[in-house]
C-alpha cells in the first residue's frame, strides 16, 4: 500500500499527518507531490523528505488533478503492483481512516470484483461543518444524482482508495485542477470500475482555512461537466416543448405532437452534446454515433409516452405529465449517453519509458521540469 498526498503551500499540519502515519505503519510508503509551492515552502517539504517520503515536486502549480496524475504516474513506474491510498495535505483525514480505508482497497483484492472498486471516505457532515464546505457537497451530490441517477454520500472527498489496476485508467482521465476527482466518479462505470463507499469522520481545522479551493472558479470547474448536459438536456427540453404544445394545437393526436417534438429536439441536442457536452462525443464516426443516439431516441420515447399517457391518466395536465416524464428519464438518458453512446474508446496501455524519462513523465513534463527526491 502506497499514500499519496499532494500538497499545494502545505502547512505543519503535512509533516503531523506523515508522522502520525509513521507511527501507526513505520513501513508504509509514502509519496508526497509539492505542486509548485515555490521556495517560501521548502523547508515543509525538506521535513517531509527527513520523514523518509518521496517527493516530487514541479516549478509552477498545476493543480490537485495533476499534482495526483503525477504521483499515479511516479508510483506506476517506480513502484509498480501496489494499491494507491490518496489524503489531502491538511490534516482534514485521521490516520485511522487512511489506514480503514487503505484496509478496505485491500481486503477487496481478495475478491475478483475488487480489482475495479475504488473506494471513498465518506464524511457524514455533521457537528460543526463550515457552511461552505456542507453547501457545496450538498450541491454537487444533487447534480450528480440529477445527472446520472446515482448517488454518492461524499463526491468531494479527498480520502479515496485505488487498486493497482486502475492507476493506468487513472492516469488518462481529464481534469488537472479539483474537476479531476468528480470526473474519476462520471467516469467509472463507463471504465468498468465499481464505487464503495466507507464512513469516516468530518474533520475541519480552523473552519478549513488550510484549503485552497477557490469557491467561483473551482466550483464552476467541478460543475461543469453536469451543467453542460443539464444545460443541453435543458435546450432540447425547451424545444421539445415548445414544438409539443404548437402541435397539439395544430394536429388532433398526442402520439403525432410527441413523435413531431421530439424528432426536432433531439437532432439538437445530438448536435449539441457530441460537440460540447461529452469530451469524446467525435472520437466516434458521425453516422454511427448517429445510429446509436436516435436507437436511444426511439426507446426513451416509447418510454415518454406511455409515462405521459398514464400521468393523464391519473388527471394530470398535458403539460406538467410531459415536464415529470422528462425529469424522470433525464439520468437515465445521461447515463447511457456517457458510457455507451459517446464513451471514449479505449486506448492500448502506454509503451514502458526510458528510465530517463520517468521522473519528468511523472508529471507529464519533459525531465527538466521535475525532479523526485527521497
Amino acid at each position: 500500500m502506497i499514500i499519496l498526498i499532494p500538497a499545494y503551500e502545505p502547512d505543519h499540519h503535512l509533516a503531523a499527518l506523515i508522522r502520525r502515519i509513521r507511527a501507526a505503519e513505520p513501513w508504509t510508503a509514502v509519496v508526497v507531490v509539492d505542486d509548485g509551492s515555490g521556495p517560501a515552502y521548502k523547508d515543509v517539504f525538506d521535513d517531509v523528505r527527513a520523514l523518509g517520503c518521496h517527493v516530487l515536486s514541479y516549478a509552477r502549480n498545476r493543480g490537485k488533478g495533476f499534482a495526483l496524475k503525477a504521483g499515479f504516474g511516479f508510483i506506476a513506474d517506480n513502484l509498480p503492483g501496489h494499491d494507491v491510498v490518496c489524503a489531502d495535505s491538511d490534516g482534514q483525514h485521521t490516520v485511522t481512516d487512511v489506514l480503514r480505508v487503505a484496509g478496505k482497497v485491500h481486503g477487496n483484492s481478495g475478491d475478483q470484483r475488487g480489482a475495479a472498486t475504488m473506494v471513498l471516505g465518506s464524511r457524514s457532515f455533521s457537528g460543526n461543518v463550515p457552511a461552505r464546505s456542507r453547501l457545496g457537497n450538498t450541491a454537487t451530490r444533487a447534480l450528480f444524482t440529477l445527472a446520472t441517477g446515482e448517488r454518492i454520500p461524499d463526491t468531494q472527498t479527498g480520502l479515496r482508495g485505488y487498486p493497482a489496476a486502475m492507476l493506468p485508467w487513472l492516469r488518462s482521465v481529464r481534469g488537472d485542477r479539483y474537476e479531476y476527482e468528480l470526473n474519476l466518479l462520471l467516469e467509472a462505470k463507463n471504465a468498468g470500475y465499481s464505487i464503495q463507499s466507507l464512513d469516516i469522520a468530518t474533520v475541519y481545522l480552523d473552519h478549513n482555512s488550510g484549503s485552497h479551493f477557490r469557491p467561483l472558479a473551482d466550483s464552476a470547474r467541478i460543475y461543469a461537466p453536469l451543467l453542460k448536459f443539464l444545460g443541453s438536456s435543458f435546450t432540447a427540453f425547451l424545444v421539445d416543448t415548445t414544438v409539443f404544445l404548437l402541435l397539439t394545437v395544430l394536429v388532433d393526436s398526442l402520439l403525432l405532437a410527441v413523435l413531431g417534438a421530439r424528432a426536432v429536439s433531439s437532432a439538437v441536442n445530438f448536435l449539441v452534446n457530441r460537440h460540447v457536452v461529452f469530451e469524446h462525443g467525435k472520437q466516434r464516426p458521425a453516422r454511427s454515433a448517429g445510429l446509436r443516439y436516435f436507437s436511444l431516441v426511439a426507446v426513451l420515447l416509447a418510454a415518454n409516452v406511455a409515462l405521459i399517457w398514464a400521468l393523464e391518466a391519473i388527471a394530470v395536465p398535458a403539460l406538467a405529465a410531459k415536464i415529470l416524464a422528462e425529469v424522470m428519464l433525464l439520468a437515465i438518458s445521461f447515463s447511457v449517453q456517457q458510457r455507451w453512446l459517446f464513451a471514449r474508446k479505449q486506448d492500448r496501455p502506454p509503451a514502458a519509458k526510458p528510465a530517463r524519462e520517468k521522473a519528468g513523465n511523472a508529471a507529464g513534463k519533459p525531465p527538466s521540469e521535475a525532479h523526485i527526491s527521497g
